[in-house]
């Protein structure tokens, strides 16, 4: 006599949110925007590109995660902007129900190591390996991981090129299982908890990280003065602040032209992102002092 076996059931929903951290310039926003399938949090070759916590959402049919790009820790500069990202960073990994802990492959030192005792032992944390791309000797990558996993347990441990979308796929199938059961926190079509005014901040912010030289991107910081929609058009007046007279100089460029190539490349990156038309004015603004003063800080948006 046979048995007919019942189907199984559907598995149940999964839905949270999850912590993407790591010490500057190890990838955490390109991984952010990887998972999320678009242009969400800014990127640049220069380390610390992040200072805004940015929420991205992915929805799939059986779960929902809500990652937090945070700031890199920056262990090395003190100043009051440092202290608050950092700060963003320690308060993210108490909100979350997972952490990403992004690592560059082979290369690892004491800045790893600091981050690494902040990570909390209640929740799960997931070891990704970024830019494998670029390791030529692949089997180097097991020592390495390996060495890590000494250090402490992790739920999972996925090698990753965040640039290339290498195994990105299966970094989110580790984190969706660590993930408690439960309805969707936000609405399907949701893509992130940030409101239009913080990104088109950010994207302006973006612009002058990559346009600019090595040093001036970080005495700089943008503000938004207007944003109204007209129509189907978003008219955006920002301003960006510097430190001195002769950083406002160089931003704006010979007969303005850099300044002008800056508002370009962000308007049509916000009118990507936006879906739709965007009138964009910019200003050059000296504000001594703004990245040592927290209250200064506090009233551009940072968490402070």
């Amino acid at each position: 006599m046979s048995s007919r076996r019942e189907p199984d059931a559907a598995p149940a929903h999964r839905a949270g949110h999850v912590a993407i951290v790591g010490r500057p310039n190890v990838g955490k926003s390109t991984l952010l925007n990887r998972l999320i399938g678009c242009k969400l949090s800014i990127t640049s070759s220069k380390p610390q590109t992040t200072r805004q916590r940015i929420t991205g959402i992915v929805t799939r049919p059986d779960a929902q995660v809500a990652f937090v790009d945070t700031p890199g820790y920056q262990t090395e500069h003190p100043s009051a902007l440092n202290r608050v990202m950092n700060r963003a960073v320690a308060a993210s990994l108490q909100e979350v129900d997972a952490v990403v802990w992004v690592v560059e492959a082979l290369r690892y030192d004491e800045r790893d190591r600091t981050l690494a005792k902040l990570l909390p032992r209640r929740v799960p944390v997931v070891l990704a390996v970024n830019k494998v791309d670029r390791v030529r000797d692949k089997k180097s990558l097991l020592p390495f991981i390996e060495k890590l996993a000494r250090e402490r347990e992790f739920a999972a441990v996925v090698p990753v090129s965040a640039a290339r979308g290498t195994q990105v796929a299966e970094l989110l199938d580790a984190i969706v299982g660590l993930l408690p059961h439960g309805p969707r926190l936000y609405d399907e079509d949701e893509i992130t908890t940030a409101s239009e005014r913080v990104l088109a901040a950010e994207l302006l912010r973006e612009k002058l990280f990559r346009l600019l030289g090595e040093e001036l991107p970080y005495a700089i910081a943008v503000e938004i003065d207007q944003f109204r929609t007209v129509g189907d058009v978003r008219h955006i007046h920002a301003v960006i602040l510097v430190e001195k007279a002769g950083q406002k100089a160089i931003v704006i460029g010979k007969g303005g032209g850099k300044l002008k190539t800056v508002a370009t490349q962000a308007r049509q990156d916000m009118e990507r992102l936006f879906g739709g038309r965007v009138f964009l004015e910019v200003w050059v603004k000296v504000k001594r002092g703004w990245a040592s003063s927290e209250a200064a800080l506090k009233r551009l948006g940072y968490d402070a």
